[in-house]
């Protein structure tokens, strides 16, 4: 984006931080004044920042009365790519600052703080680095003491996120073990990191060949493990950060939380990481026998098989722990936006999209036209605050080298000797992804590199890319105007400024493209997903030994790193039931999923629906219930529970009969006379796959929080008609419950195919609402 005259506030705050006082003199408190982009000639860096300080010093001298005075006022001037500078003065005087024609603004200084895991802050758990008052993190006691399972590829215990430091011993129901395998690193359990495991038979047996990288032990090789589990329940861990952006505290949903690691993902010879069902059913099993009390999995394969929900690990492990009130937490998969493409859909699980952040990473580049665009990008290195040489790829091609390539910057297309002190402009839409471009470009000799959409990418810049050098990329409409400005002179130059890290972006949440989606392809009558967390550029802890990127020249290492995908999402929903675990321990895994279901949000941070990642109104079908509200959820009002009996009628719904039921649980069982409906479990959502004339359902809600009376309320689109019997349902005590019934009428067949509303359950405090999604298309 170009730079304008509103944007660039937010990122003056953030390179604020050293203005750490606020009032400094009786009656005078520091402000920054922002004056927009700069417009000072191309000269050399040093004359340009005494250009800008002195034109700083006029503009406040003519409020303070003489140059002096303004020069022992101002606390630091902004001279490299934003105009502005932070100043000592009383409120009259920052009024009439304000008034000044070249003036954008004038704020107060507030003191700042950047968080490392801001989706916690996001989520509505802290604000400004301090534990919000009767959070759920207050209520829940950080979740304490609850044992979260975590079935994925290991994990790194030297890792400061698995810290035990204030943590008494392990609580005394803990059955599990520590084992250590054949790890050279000397793999260790602690107060916080209870117990490891790890399951490679099935792998073995699948005859793919292990990694010779691949540790023969609980420890992550990949940091896939390391960094969900650190979501999930990761202690305290000040100062960190990803190349210096996004510094701050990163903690777990549930920070004071014992870890139990069982890795059940293998990285094969070929590369890839693979979990065998073999090896994630013994996992659930040992779980299950060790006494956690939540389990988090990442990971899942394509729907059920045909065979059914117990031919398949994780549904048949899963089925297992809610038996045993264990709740567990799924991955809805990342092959969105593709509908009908959800995993994990057992009716047992709680199924989690991924949505993103209000977070960005912003790399602003300036051209020697004065200039300025804001791009996207993360960056591990950095150049001094100056204009450098700016070219084409095709303007260094090596002469050998197609000029298409050299455009795009592929390897071998670059000549050393013209590259060489240059930052590069290279194209980006042939698939040749900008980290393996910048290697292209910095090993040709460049200090830094530009990434510009052609017209088949776009206007999408998708994530934010570890760069391997100074890089920021550009929309397709910014690039044309910057490959304009390298065409229109002899001697084009540019800067490519250090990562900033920008919150309280809008609109925000939005759905990640690749989150899988609606219907449930197994039982459409049962909503998947459930819910959607944060998910997109998640930072949290990973392995020092392997790089922050897949690439093999990649030779980086960190501490923290970024990801994205459902499987980051899943763990901020673990950590959240493991605060509910605790502040509600005897509520069942089907109550505790109720409470954040009809609690969720369906509105962004500019109170207007939420949106998908192809910019439509999300649907049920992209975010379940909505958006994750974790203190919302410590208080829902009412629930709706589902006992284990009722996943046994369920079963007897879709086909099942006495004998399979009897097998799966190990006692005798009888379906009732009566076949119940799919669509009566008693889920906290209502889906109706085909309406054809009228069809209604039945449901209960129970009490978990003080008496009073809850009235209907129906939000409906005009090709259904949706009543509610009885309209209103008094409650006089805790654990009451109460039937009703909800009648779903088709006014009209529609190309549409589904249809979305709501019903909301409120007393006037609590809002407990279901989401509605009826399919109305032709016959």
């Amino acid at each position: 984006m170009e730079m304008n005259y509103i944007m660039p506030l937010a990122l003056v705050l953030w390179l604020l931080f050293l203005a750490a006082t606020t009032t400094t003199l009786a009656g005078k408190e520091s402000y920054v004044v922002y004056l927009g982009a700069h417009s000072h000639p191309t000269t050399a860096a040093a004359d340009i920042q005494q250009i800008v300080t002195n034109s700083h010093h006029q503009l406040l001298g003519s409020i303070l009365g003489g140059v002096e005075k303004a020069r022992d006022s101002i606390i630091y001037s902004y001279t490299n790519h934003i105009n502005g500078f932070a100043v000592t003065l009383d409120e009259e005087e920052a009024t009439q600052l304000s008034k000044h024609p070249d003036v954008v603004s004038v704020f107060p200084n507030k003191r700042r703080y950047l968080h490392t895991t801001h989706s916690w802050e996001f989520l509505g758990l802290e604000h400004e680095n301090k534990v919000l008052p009767n959070s759920l993190w207050e209520k829940g006691n950080y979740g304490e003491d609850v044992i979260v399972g975590h079935l994925d590829t290991g994990v790194w215990p030297e890792s400061k996120s698995f810290s035990d430091e204030g943590l008494g011993p392990a609580p005394t129901r803990w059955k599990g073990a520590c084992q250590n395998g054949s790890d050279a690193h000397g793999f260790t359990c602690n107060r916080k990191l209870i117990g490891a495991r790890y399951f490679e038979k099935g792998f073995i047996n699948g005859g793919l060949g292990m990694d010779p990288n691949e540790y023969n032990s609980p420890r992550d090789s990949s940091g896939h493990g390391t960094h969900t589990a650190a979501t999930a329940a990761g202690s305290f861990v000040p100062n960190a950060s990803i190349f210096g952006s996004s510094n701050g505290t990163a903690k777990g949903g549930s920070p004071r939380a014992r870890l139990a690691i069982y890795k059940v993902c293998w990285c094969s010879a070929d590369g890839e990481l693979y979990c065998f069902d073999a090896d994630v059913l013994a996992a659930f099993d040992a779980a299950i026998s060790d006494g956690v009390d939540v389990i988090t999995i990442s990971l899942g394969a394509a729907a059920v098989p045909p065979s059914g929900y117990f031919s398949e690990a994780i549904a048949i492990g899963s089925f297992h722990a809610i038996s045993r009130g264990i709740t567990v937490v799924a991955s809805a998969g990342n092959d969105g936006p593709t509908l009908g493409s959800v995993v994990n859909v057992a009716p047992w699980l709680f199924s989690v999209a991924a949505s993103t952040l209000d977070r960005d990473f912003v790399s602003l580049l300036s051209l020697g036209n004065n200039r300025t665009f804001q791009g996207r990008g993360l960056s591990s290195g950095s150049v001094a605050n100056k204009l450098y040489p700016l070219a084409t790829g095709s303007d260094v091609k090596a002469a050998e080298a197609d000029s298409k390539a050299a455009d795009y910057c592929q390897h071998g297309s670059l000549d050393p000797k013209k590259v060489k002190g240059k930052i590069i402009a290279c194209l980006s839409g042939l698939g040749d992804e900008g980290v393996r471009q910048g290697e292209v470009v910095k090993e040709a000799g460049g200090i830094g590199m530009i990434v510009c959409n052609d017209e088949s990418a776009g206007n999408q810049l998708g994530i934010p890319e570890p760069h391997v050098l100074p890089a920021t990329h550009l929309t397709a409409n910014h690039s044309k105007d910057v490959l304009a400005y390298i065409n229109s002179t002899k001697s084009p130059v540019a800067f490519v400024g250090h990562p900033i890290t920008k919150l309280h972006t809008t609109p925000s949440p939005v759905i990640a493209y690749s989150s899988s989606r609606g219907p449930n392809p197994v039982n459409p009558e049962i909503l998947k997903p459930d819910i959607t967390a944060p998910g997109v550029q998640i930072l949290a802890s990973y392995i020092p030994v392997k790089p922050p990127t897949d690439y093999e020249f990649d030779k980086r290492h960190v501490n923290f790193n970024l990801l994205s995908g459902t499987s980051m999402a899943c763990p901020h929903v673990s950590g959240i039931v493991g605060l509910l675990k605790n502040a509600h321990p005897d509520w069942s895994p089907a109550a505790i999923r109720s409470a954040i279901m009809t609690t969720a949000t369906q509105l962004n941070n500019l109170k207007k629906p939420i949106i998908n990642g192809v910019k439509l109104v999300a649907t049920p079908f992209d975010y379940g219930s909505g958006h994750l509200c974790p203190s919302r959820a410590l208080d829902p009002g009412l629930v709706y529970d589902i006992s284990v009996a009722d996943y046994f009628s369920f079963l007897c719904a879709i086909g099942y009969n006495n004998t399979n039921i009897a097998t799966v649980t190990g006692k005798s069982y009888s379906c009732p006379p009566r076949i119940p409906k799919v669509t009566d479990l008693n889920y906290p959502s209502i889906t109706i796959s085909n309406v054809e004339g009228t069809r209604t359902i039945s449901r209960t809600l129970k009490n978990v929080g003080k008496a009073g009376t809850y009235t209907a309320h129906i939000q409906s689109p005009p090709e259904i008609k949706v009543s509610v019997t009885p309209r209103s349902l008094k409650f006089e005590r805790v654990g009451e419950e109460k039937k009703f019934t909800v009648t779903v009428k088709a006014r009209k067949r529609s190309d549409k195919g589904f249809v979305f509303g709501a019903l909301v359950w409120s007393d006037g405090v609590h809002h407990v609402r279901s989401p509605i999604s009826v399919g109305i298309g032709p016959s």
